[in-house]
């Protein structure tokens, strides 16, 4: 099979083939490590490959769901594989092994998805990157030694350059829907409480953090939330679901939808006006569609989320930080955490329980008024980021600035993300447009809560009006055409 065919086709395409038996899952495995090995040297997405899901796959503990077979990558954050290295990007953490599976690696081998390595993430998913200290410099497929964004760098890079159809991402500002838009990818954030987070975590990141992943098309979005959007035991609360499968919205166009729209900055930051006008694109097209479309926005105010955001985010941070040193044997330290990370270990010390809690106030606060726009609108439409990809070394966690200066310097490209962290509601970043510099624009749509099923609806008539899939960035398994080993290529049933 030759990687520019394993390439074109997305993660239902190449589960098809297995199922028709065209090719095995071994050689699926070893076709797309022909194709990390073809073009990763120049991306460096991929921190380690499981050679025992490649060459000496078993094949009968792959599970039976709608992606057997299919070649994945997970991040390298929780939640996580027993049995695999979990490092967070850090050398605090260099060669750290999880234990026991996660609610998350049950369902991600119940959809039967094999993963076969470990994708990039910046120091402990704190920054719009995946560069570090311990891996080096993970590169945009679209222009090289530019920022993927963060966290889940590594993995919209390894989609985007056709390593892989499908990887692991999380989302608790936006680490998610920044690389996709950075990338070219399609990156969901679902509801709150739509993945599970068990049994070790009862949410991830207070609430804030969704774990999920990044695809090349719609319906690998949608099939793949039917597979890890399932309630688990223990799971604080369950939430609503839709009538039918996610799967079965990509067929059923919504009725007219309330839209509001807009591309105007949140924060004394501008929005490439290249980015407004692609947005402006996209609510001409779906008023075209019959959708009822008006510019406005939510009341967001960022200063006040920035604030809460920091007493949430870094409560008990430095006790997370020694606890994981005592579990690899070193000491946090110069030595073992890049610059700004050290930083934020030291801020973490001076956060305290009623300022932890005084912001879980303003984040309810914040949920109400965001919610009461929402009721008059189905859906809010906005950039994703509010500028294109940016060269290395512009964000990571070995910069030296104080810890304010560093959160607005990442706030700035990911204003419009954020918010939906605070409210858990769903939101899905588009690769709709591209920018004059070759660099891709993501257009993201948000929901209300629980209502994904309108963001496939739309996403889904969106790719047909506005598709993406023909664009190929310049460093992409396709442009470095090899074929894998013979044998594995099947021409008839066995």
């Amino acid at each position: 099979m030759k990687i520019t065919e394993y390439a074109s086709l997305d993660g239902l395409g190449l589960a098809d083939l297995v199922r028709r038996r065209e090719i095995t899952p071994r050689g699926l495995a070893q076709t797309a490590l022909t194709a990390i090995e073809a073009i990763d040297p120049e991306v460096r997405a991929v921190v380690e490959i499981y050679r025992d899901s490649i060459d000496s796959l078993d094949e009968g503990r792959l599970g039976d769901g709608p992606y057997r077979g299919v070649p994945f990558l997970i991040k390298d954050v929780t939640p996580h594989f027993g049995g695999r290295k979990l490092e967070y990007g850090s050398r605090l953490c260099q060669g750290l092994t999880v234990e026991k599976d996660s609610f998350f690696a049950h369902l991600v081998k119940a959809s039967g998805l094999n993963p076969i390595g470990r994708s990039s993430t910046p120091e402990f998913s704190m920054a719009l990157c995946a560069e570090t200290l311990l891996y080096g410099n993970t590169s945009n497929p679209w222009k090289p030694g530019y920022s993927t964004s963060g966290s889940s760098g590594g993995a919209a890079a390894a989609v985007a350059a056709g390593m892989v159809p499908i990887a692991h991402g999380s989302d608790m500002g936006g680490s998610i829907r920044g690389p996709a838009a950075w990338c070219g990818t399609v990156g969901l954030f679902p509801s709150r409480g739509r993945v599970s987070s068990g049994p070790e975590v009862s949410e991830g990141g207070n609430g804030m953090s969704q774990s999920f992943v990044l695809t090349r098309s719609m319906r690998d979005t949608a099939a793949m939330l039917d597979c890890l959007g399932k309630p688990q035991p223990g799971d604080p609360f369950v939430i609503q679901r839709p009538p039918e499968p996610f799967a079965a919205y990509m067929q059923i166009r919504p009725k007219p939808l309330r839209i509001a729209w807009s591309a105007k900055p949140l924060m004394q930051a501008p929005v490439d006006p290249e980015i407004a006008q692609a947005v402006e694109a996209v609510a001409k097209t779906l008023a075209d569609m019959g959708h009822v479309v008006t510019e406005a926005a939510p009341p967001i105010d960022l200063p006040m989320l920035d604030r809460a955001c920091t007493e949430v985010w870094y409560f008990r941070f430095d006790k997370y930080l020694d606890e994981l040193g005592r579990e690899a044997g070193r000491k946090v330290g110069p030595d073992t955490l890049e610059r700004m990370t050290l930083k934020f270990y030291r801020l973490a010390k001076e956060r305290s329980a009623e300022k932890y809690f005084g912001a879980l106030e303003d984040f309810n606060r914040a949920r109400r008024e965001i919610g009461r726009f929402f009721a008059g609108h189905d859906v809010w439409l906005s950039p994703t980021c509010a500028q294109v990809a940016k060269p290395f070394g512009t964000f990571g966690m070995n910069l030296d600035i104080a810890p304010e200066e560093f959160l607005a310097h990442e706030e700035r490209p990911c204003q419009f993300m954020v918010a939906y962290n605070v409210t858990g509601q769903p939101a899905l970043s588009l690769p709709l447009a591209m920018h004059s510099s070759g660099l891709p624009i993501g257009v993201q749509l948000g929901a209300r809560h629980s209502e994904e099923h309108l963001l496939i609806q739309l996403g889904a008539a969106l790719e047909e009006a506005m598709p993406w899939r023909q664009r190929i960035p310049p460093l992409h398994v396709s442009r470095r055409d090899a074929h894998v080993p013979p044998g594995e290529r099947l021409v008839g049933p066995s």
